[in-house]
């Protein structure tokens, strides 16, 4: 058998079903191979390998699957490393499989040579170059190893004509891994149980490492009357009307949620590396869960770390403990939260004659999301308003977490509906976040994916200009060029809707669920500042800072905020 051909038996045995790439010289024998096996494994050609990667580090992320990518060498493989980060800082196990020029022209700075084992040095766990056709096997059945041991990247680079080997079948194949189970030692668990039992205010902030625990979190919760915090990765944890949740925390965060912060005595971190030190207790005694144990107390002083899994852990505690009594802490927190709720309502809430708002187009889009649904989230303004207003219950979502990479919506999509054909499938996107890789709007359409992408179109980066306007500067360069994503749908073989009023909104929402290819509702929405849900002095001083600036630069229009909401936050 040829090298590529045991490529292919060897992402077969990893029940590997979509590989996300684009054809090219340094790759095409493998590409070959792929066409032979497309029964069994899909190859999905994408218009740029970083939507690509982007879309295998997505299907890693929603199928806790490792995830595969392919390039040619060079110019491919360098579009591909933005997605790789991505895998990377989230965590996401994903294999690459890269093309090089010949075994006999590497390192001569030969047409499209790029030093690729430098290049991903930094993004990998594992980086290799093939160096002979019976390499191949025992190299890549590595890369999976420890793609899927680290939750990492793997990259196994294979040069062209390694690919055109003989080689022999290797009978020794296996993908089982090692089932291991930690658990924390009992003086630490017994130590952790004092702390609980003590603590008169105690808070839990959550994070994506508690999404396979929801139902041991929620009796713990119950049982030690503590309200849930939740980052953003782990929205969704509890639905985001339970009674415990206070919703997120940090800058796309809410007041409740900074104000348990404030005032907690027992901190409690399960599964998360929140980062942001401003938001989290001046000095309160912490207990943090992580399976991983690089992770305790990497952000948060930690006075008990517990390494494991967050529910076999919370299994444990709520086997030992016994309902708290004192619940007046909780009690006022779900009085903070049932007020706060009011506060969304009302900004939600569309006015009869004027312009779309971010947080009204999210109020009418949970009115048709399916309860089964995955949402892919983009980063910008719409992960503010996705975070603050929109009302998960059994949904999940992907979103670039940690990386935080503009364009992630768009190749989540796709990956969602490529993995989970029979649930509905909604991207998020700002125009600027959808416009950076627009261009695979025409990939759903080849696949006949029907995806529903919602673009907020703003014609600005929004949140960068509000970013330049908190450090008291005057926006620059943070204008878009506006287009018709509608129309742009349309010409490249799917639906569109333009979109201005609520009752335009409302009727290509219900006309995108019974459609049957990828569309695009493009939404005109007038300037909203992203508030954070507690404002600070500094912030409120910096903008004033831009407003007289601006002021004196003789430029007198502001997209202020109503007084009223940022009185609500300030105090």
């Amino acid at each position: 058998m040829k090298a590529s051909e045991a490529v292919i038996d060897i992402l077969k045995d990893w029940n590997i079903k979509h590989v996300y790439g684009y054809p090219g010289d340094s790759v095409n024998n493998l590409i070959e191979g792929l066409r032979k096996a497309e029964d069994d494994i899909r190859f999905i050609q994408v218009r740029h390998e970083e939507v690509g990667a982007l879309a295998a580090s997505a299907e890693a992320k929603l199928t806790n699957h490792v995830g595969v990518c392919l390039s040619i060498g060079g110019p491919g493989a360098v579009h591909l490393l933005n997605g790789m980060y991505d895998a990377r800082e989230d965590g996401a196990p994903l294999v690459v499989i890269t093309g090089q020029v010949s075994q006999d022209l590497v390192g001569t700075d030969n047409f499209q040579e790029v030093n690729l084992e430098r290049m991903f040095d930094d993004v990998a766990v594992f980086n290799k170059r093939v160096t002979s056709g019976e390499l191949v096997q025992p190299l890549l059945k590595q890369a999976f190893k420890e793609a899927t041991t680290h939750n990492g990247v793997a990259v196994l680079t294979i040069p062209d004509d390694v690919f055109k080997e003989s080689v022999k079948k290797d009978k020794l194949r296996s993908t089982v891994q090692s089932n291991y189970r930690l658990f924390p030692d009992k003086e630490d668990v017994t130590h952790a149980a004092k702390l609980l039992h003590e603590a008169e205010k105690p808070v839990i902030l959550a994070g994506r490492g508690a999404l396979s625990a929801r139902e041991q979190l929620e009796e713990f919760a119950q049982k030690i009357a503590a309200p849930v915090v939740v980052s953003l990765p782990g929205k969704g944890v509890l639905p985001d009307e339970h009674p415990y949740n206070l919703g997120n925390l940090g800058q796309i965060g809410t007041k409740p949620s900074y104000e348990a912060m404030e005032e907690t005595d027992l901190l409690i971190l399960i599964g998360t590396g929140f980062p942001y030190r401003d938001f989290l207790p001046d000095d309160v005694p912490a207990i943090q869960i992580d399976i991983d144990p690089a992770k305790i107390g990497k952000w948060y002083p930690t006075e008990v770390g517990l390494v494991g899994s967050s529910k076999e852990i919370l299994a444990r505690f709520n086997e030992q403990l016994s309902y708290k009594k004192n619940r007046s802490f909780l009690d006022a927190c779900q009085k903070n939260m049932a007020n706060w709720w009011e506060h969304i309502d009302k900004i939600a809430e569309a006015k009869e004659g004027e312009a779309l708002q971010g947080p009204q187009v999210m109020h009418e889009l949970n009115r048709v999301v399916e309860e089964d649904a995955i949402l892919s989230v983009d980063v910008g303004n719409v992960t503010s308003w996705f975070a603050g207003f929109f009302r998960m219950t059994n949904q999940d979502f992907v979103i670039s977490s940690w990386l935080a990479t503009m364009g992630c919506g768009l190749p989540g999509a796709i990956s969602a509906k490529l993995t989970n054909p029979e649930k509905q499938v909604w991207a998020i996107c700002g125009d600027g976040g959808f416009s950076m890789g627009m261009q695979d709007f025409l990939t759903a359409v080849k696949y006949q994916l029907p995806i529903n992408i919602l673009v907020f179109n703003n014609e600005k980066i929004g949140m960068i200009k509000y970013e330049q306007e908190q450090m008291g500067n005057i926006p620059y360069q943070t204008d878009l060029q506006g287009m018709n994503y509608a129309e742009f749908a349309k010409i490249s073989g799917g639906e569109g809707y333009k979109v201005t009023t609520q009752e335009e909104l409302q009727v290509a929402l219900e006309s995108a669920k019974a459609n049957n290819k990828p569309t695009i509702i493009d939404v005109d929405i007038k300037e909203r500042a992203p508030l954070p849900g507690k404002i600070e002095w500094n912030q409120a001083s910096s903008y004033s800072k831009h407003m007289l600036k601006k002021l004196i630069e003789g430029e007198g229009n502001f997209d202020m905020p109503p007084l009223k909401t940022v009185l609500k936050r300030l105090f």
